[in-house]
């Protein structure tokens, strides 16, 4: 029997916490290096990213990396269970949200939609090698890039993960938005959407 997206959920965490902390560091460097190669992903603009959580590929190295007119910006989840985004340097004010985890400390005024950014990386659980992403379960990104499903980027959505969250096959639900691109420690694939 093929088991439930909630049971691929608690087998890839578990997959994911059993990396050692040299792992998840040596994959942050793959991660980085492999974009700072895609010149495409390197032109001005806001930079989503997320602050790593639950043994998520940590982004510090590809933060150091952004090219001149790269502006990293952190998620902010908003009462209606969509996503906001806040430019953030190492040293600015965080405040955690409701789950723990640390958001920029800005006022509402100042965040960017969604539709603002040129460039998004995309925590997820699993991916398979046709672009689909299994995400927490909460559809934070894909109420978020709604506005994505059936139309290319920008905002471009790169998934970011190990290679062992790789999973044989994900049947889309109608509601989720595939990647363009996703980049582990191993490789670098893009899905030409």
């Amino acid at each position: 029997m093929k088991p439930t997206r909630q049971q691929l959920r608690l087998e890839l965490r578990a997959r994911r916490a059993s990396l050692a902390p040299g792992e998840r560091l040596a994959a942050a460097d793959a991660v980085a290096r492999h974009l700072s190669d895609q010149t495409e992903l390197r032109e001005p603009g806001y930079v989503g990213g997320y602050w790593a959580v639950g043994g998520e590929v940590p982004l510090h190295a590809v933060q150091l990396r952004l090219a001149p007119g790269q502006v990293w910006c952190l998620p902010l989840v908003q009462a209606d269970g969509s996503l906001r985004f806040a430019p953030w340097r190492a040293g600015d004010p965080l405040a955690n949200n409701r789950f723990g985890i640390p958001e920029p400390a800005v006022e509402p005024a100042s965040t960017l939609a969604p539709e603002a950014l040129s460039l998004v990386l995309v925590p997820l659980l699993g991916w398979d090698r046709d672009g689909h992403r299994l995400g927490m379960g909460g559809g934070y990104y894909d109420r978020s890039f709604a506005f994505r499903r059936g139309r290319p980027g920008p905002p471009w959505l790169v998934g970011v993960a190990y290679g062992c969250q790789e999973l044989p096959g994900l049947d889309a639900e109608p509601w989720d938005v595939g990647l363009d691109a996703l980049a582990t420690e191993r490789e670098w694939l893009r899905f030409g959407r």
